[in-house]
């Protein structure tokens, strides 16, 4: 693998970061602390042209940008918006809507909607958690029973992000029940069609910009054509995208902990007790040189796991390790970043605890570190 990137490449990451540290920082304290949208801001994301970096032109209307490029352009997102629930939002929407459709959608179904996401138009939800099917993702009980013209869709839905401003939904159900998991079927599901329920959004301790909540479906018809893939594919689909997940999904959260680290470094330099700036006690240095070993080993991993990726390759292994090992290295720099500032950092008006409370999330979405241990060991032989 060639480590280097491309003067385009760099030139694209920085775009990125000067749009999100000039348009993107405004408020989000406030917006943390009442768990508020911006849609003005996702809708910046989108003119931008960050919505459109999983698509085509053909879908886009813009230039095509490879995955390494892309990856680079959302870890530079991290980096220059502060706020993470954002952040997330934007690669949900991207890697686990708007690519399951475009690899497995219908060509109406495509040019139905993708465009439209790439825009800002519309916000895509990905539904797969039940109130009895969380980390056993395949034991769910929602189903989809074939009717005239397509299926009625009967069930909950739990832990949506996004899911309470979301116009359609990436929606995982039963067509075969009496085959287990491979009976689950994948629908794009409008969530204004009659039989839908929308929950309100859910408080929550971290990422709280991004919407949370539940999705109820009481026969609601979802037409044939809204099916990605055929009957019994959820699975396929399903274990195939949850490498592009787990490999973008925590992009800008390297962003994030490259500027957490900067940040740490510039305050340890000026804060002085004992008549010298606090980076020259060992104990504080010892904290910053983690948090650096911490950004590198989980920068390398999610290349890697990129390159591969975009080179055809498979990263069952590599995505579970990068889901795990840089989910838990944002934890642990987060806590850093907070003993590091003291009695600062843990006050909300710094913004650093914040960064804590966002970060714990990465320990259970897109499958638990527990989960991702399991899959390391079975890819042993264990």
């Amino acid at each position: 693998m060639d480590f280097s990137w491309s003067e385009e490449q760099r030139a694209l990451k920085q775009r990125v970061i000067e749009f999100a540290q000039s348009q993107l920082n405004a408020d989000e304290r406030e917006r943390d602390h009442a768990s508020e949208f911006s849609s003005h801001n996702w809708q910046r994301c989108a003119d931008f042209g960050l919505l459109a970096m999983s698509l085509p032109k053909r879908y886009s209307g813009r230039d095509d940008v490879d995955f390494l490029s892309a990856i680079l352009a959302m870890e530079g997102l991290g980096y220059g918006c502060r706020d993470n629930g954002l952040a997330f939002a934007v690669n949900a929407h991207m890697w686990t809507v708007q690519l399951p459709l475009l690899h497995f959608g219908d060509d109406a179904t495509k040019e139905k909607y993708l465009p439209r996401m790439s825009r800002g138009e519309l916000i895509g939800a990905h539904a797969i958690s039940e109130p009895d099917s969380g980390s056993d993702v395949f034991s769910l009980k929602t189903t989809a029973t074939r009717c005239e013209g397509g299926y009625r869709l009967n069930g909950e839905k739990r832990y949506v992000s996004l899911g309470p401003i979301a116009d359609v939904a990436l929606v995982f159900a039963l067509t075969d029940p009496d085959a287990g998991k491979w009976g689950v079927s994948a629908f794009l599901v409008e969530l204004d069609s009659e039989g839908v329920s929308v929950g309100p959004n859910q408080f929550k301790m971290g990422l709280r910009t991004v919407p949370f909540g539940t999705l109820s479906f009481t026969d609601c018809h979802v037409p044939e054509g809204n099916r990605l893939g055929p009957e019994g594919a959820g699975v396929s689909l399903s274990t195939s995208f949850l490498e592009w997940e787990r490999c973008s999904i925590l992009a800008s959260q390297v962003g994030t902990m490259q500027r957490q680290l900067e940040d740490c470094v510039e305050y340890v330099r000026k804060r002085k007790q004992f008549g010298q700036p606090v980076g020259k006690f060992q104990s504080v240095s010892n904290r910053i040189v983690d948090m650096r070993l911490r950004l590198e080993t989980s920068r390398l991993l999610l290349y890697h796991t990129a390159w591969l990726k975009q080179t055809g390759q498979s990263a069952m292994n590599e995505a579970a390790m990068l889901k795990l090992h840089l989910g838990e290295c944002f934890v642990e720099s987060s806590l850093d970043a907070i003993r590091v500032h003291g009695a600062q950092g843990y006050v909300t008006e710094s913004g650093v605890e914040r960064d804590l409370r966002d970060s714990v999330g990465g320990v259970i979405y897109a499958g638990t570190s527990d989960i991702q241990r399991n899959i390391v060991a079975r890819m042993l032989g264990l």
